[in-house]
């Protein structure tokens, strides 16, 4: 069900092995992920949530990807979406990506937003804006190098919310 409630504007995480740094965090210097990788070999019996690193790697992520979304062409294109964003503050819609990546990946965080479908209804998002979102998320998740496996189930995560979001055929 989780999986299911991924939203077309979630989706994004940092590697496994990135984690905040902690004089990042003590400064006013920018969040930036620093590589702490796991031993090569060991088994991924962390959870996706873990092995991205947590909340505050999520948090980056979704920062690159809705500000990649935001200037998408294809997307602005569509003007239930470029009226929806004139209504949704870019930083709402980054604190509820954040929320829901965290909770699906098996985080602590609770999304309290609303469901896939009844939130991209009147979007009228077609087949084609799609591809352009997952061409950004690919985008992103290449930013930072996000590993192979890790990368998959997010891929995985965000295209079993396609039916519930895509309302458009194809021409």
């Amino acid at each position: 069900m989780y999986m299911r409630a991924l939203s077309v504007i979630l989706l994004l995480t940092l590697p496994p092995s990135l984690t905040m740094a902690e004089d990042q965090r003590a400064s006013d210097a920018p969040a930036r992920p620093v590589s702490t990788a796991a031993p090569a070999g060991s088994p991924a019996t962390k959870s996706l949530y873990d092995r991205l690193g947590g909340a505050y790697p999520i948090a980056v992520v979704v920062d690159d990807f809705i500000e990649r979304l935001l200037v998408n062409e294809t997307l602005n294109a569509n003007p239930a979406i470029k009226e929806a964003r004139q209504r949704v503050p870019a930083q709402g819609l980054k604190f509820h990506v954040t929320t829901l990546v965290c909770q699906v990946t098996g985080g602590p965080c609770k999304y309290v937003g609303r469901d896939m479908r009844s939130s991209h209804a009147d979007l009228h998002i077609s087949a084609r804006e799609w591809q352009a979102m997952l061409a950004d998320f690919n985008k992103t998740l290449d930013k930072f190098n996000v590993p192979a496996t890790e990368k998959n189930e997010l891929v995985a995560i965000v295209n079993s919310t396609k039916s519930e979001i895509v309302t458009v055929a194809a021409p």
